[in-house]
């Protein structure tokens, strides 16, 4: 409801516009009134108000004074001046300070229902901009820092983009921490949001994975990682029915090491598949249960994504075989060490596939999780890993004809005139949108925005022919929210515009 409040000196025109419209039906509830400009200006102080309606000859202070008093704090607020005098120095004084009407006492009753609505119609359009723009800052900002964590912004451009975003890095040293839920996280990240709102120390933004990152900057690492842990403990209390998983990734320098840190926590986010009665799991922690960091950061693990990606099943067998063998021959490897290898694999091997597909398939690797923690020989675990590599490079080929295309088709046709675009389907499908792209690009023949745009045009041909609907509102039937964009893209597509098209017929 937008609130209206009254001011007029005559205690029965207020009384009378209570009574002369229906309020409700306009989508508006009077909150307030108020017999001269001074108690008025004091009430609007203290109330929200979206719509004042004033008289201008009133005692103490008058409608256009009350009016310029109002718009120094409450710039956007709409105002309907009511005046029994058709004076035109008052009328323009008002329109000066951008008043929606003058109406002249007594009222036009139809004059005055007409000027609420347009009243209330602009409200909505400013109301849907101011939406439409924090949602869109808030995405400019989830893509500019899950750029930054992946490397993929340069220093300068970084600055100044936070610069412009308000996203305010000034401590030396970040830690990176990642949530996912096992449970639905509708609404998760709001809480989240709520919770952090006015601690500078972490920046809370959303990854192309949908999963909530929170950036902690902090001077000193020791008291930096108890802030974070306090932080951390608070936000699993908060969240507790979404039944969180939160993993911390390692203490970097800001300028070199956000990437490390965030690469850290999604390694750490994959051990909940081994531990899924803990709800945190940290790097270090991770680091701290054996020597196996050393021996893996000591592997070509570089070869091994290479080999993947190019799904030589041949070629990475012979490395996997290489590493267990030669830990073998060791003579030096315990069973808990050569488990940890195999754990190893596994997780990277999990990793470089969700960096391919941006989208979880736990089923690919929970039952060789579970097999590594039993086995205990060279052979055996050195045979796991190598029967999930060849599931992962399975599953690779079958995404050539994927069905999420599909189901994106399908989308196209029942939701055309929706707000569609590749990152809400990818969000949707739980696919990476980039990802989601080159399988539609290679599928159909055509980008998303070429065939979309196609489609929405198609449609739009047939309702220029079959109906009486304005150009504007046909624009917006089929998915244009801007009719000089739909002019732009039908003539592209068509040769003419939507008039001479429809004028053809």
């Amino acid at each position: 409801m937008y609130k209206v409040f009254l001011v007029d000196d005559e205690p029965f025109i207020i009384e009378g516009l209570y009574d002369i419209v229906d309020w409700a039906q306009l989508g508006m509830e009077i909150v307030g009134q108020a017999e001269n400009g001074k108690a008025a200006l004091q009430a609007l102080h203290e109330k929200p108000v979206d719509i004042l309606i004033t008289d201008i000859s009133m005692p103490e202070m008058t409608g256009l004074q009350l009016i310029r008093e109002a718009r120094k704090f409450k710039p956007a607020l709409k105002v309907i001046v009511l005046s029994g005098y058709d004076e035109f120095a008052y009328l323009k004084e008002g329109m000066a300070l951008g008043i929606e009407n003058y109406l002249l006492k007594p009222i036009n009753l139809e004059e005055f229902r007409g000027t609420l609505a347009s009243v209330r119609d602009k409200l909505e359009v400013s109301r849907s901009n101011e939406a439409l723009n924090e949602y869109s800052i808030r995405i400019l900002r989830d893509n500019v820092m899950h750029r930054w964590v992946y490397n993929q912004i340069g220093t300068l451009e970084f600055k100044e983009r936070a610069d412009l975003l308000g996203i305010d890095i000034d401590k030396p040293l970040v830690l990176i921490s990642l949530l996912r839920f096992r449970l639905n996280s509708t609404g998760a990240f709001d809480l989240v949001e709520r919770e952090l709102s006015g601690d500078p120390s972490v920046i809370p933004f959303r990854n192309n994975d949908s999963d909530i990152v929170l950036l902690h900057h902090f001077e000193d690492s020791g008291q930096g990682k108890q802030e974070v842990q306090a932080r951390i403990d608070r936000l699993t209390s908060i969240l507790f029915s979404f039944q969180p998983q939160i993993s911390l990734g390692s203490v970097e320098n800001r300028d070199t090491g956000a990437s490390l840190s965030y690469e850290n926590a999604k390694k750490a986010q994959e051990y909940f598949m081994i531990f899924p009665e803990k709800n945190v799991i940290s790097y270090d922690e991770l680091n701290a249960r054996s020597a196996t960091t050393a021996e893996a950061s000591s592997f070509d693990w570089n070869e091994s994504s290479r080999l993947l990606l190019a799904r030589d099943k041949e070629g990475l067998f012979a490395l996997i075989d290489r590493q267990f063998t030669s830990l073998g021959e060791s003579g030096a490897a315990s069973p808990a060490l050569l488990q940890e290898v195999a754990l190893e694999w596994m997780i990277r091997i999990k990793l470089e596939l969700q960096e391919i597909r941006h989208s979880e398939d736990v089923g690919l690797f929970s039952g060789g999780f579970e097999q590594i923690q039993s086995a205990t020989t060279v052979e055996e675990l050195a045979a796991i890993v190598k029967q999930t590599a060849a599931a992962v490079m399975e599953a690779m080929t079958r995404d050539v004809k994927s069905p999420v295309v599909q189901q994106v088709l399908n989308t196209i046709q029942n939701s055309y005139n929706q707000d569609l675009s590749l990152k809400t389907l990818a969000n949707t499908y739980k696919i990476h949108p980039v990802y989601l792209g080159q399988l539609f690009h290679k599928e159909v023949g055509e980008s998303f925005t070429e065939y979309i745009n196609r489609y929405r045009i198609d449609k739009a041909k047939e309702m220029l022919k079959t109906t009486h609907q304005k150009v504007h509102e046909i624009a917006r039937n089929v998915g244009y929210w801007e009719t000089g964009y739909f002019y732009k893209q039908f003539k592209r597509y068509v040769g003419v515009s939507p008039t001479e098209f429809k004028g053809l017929g």
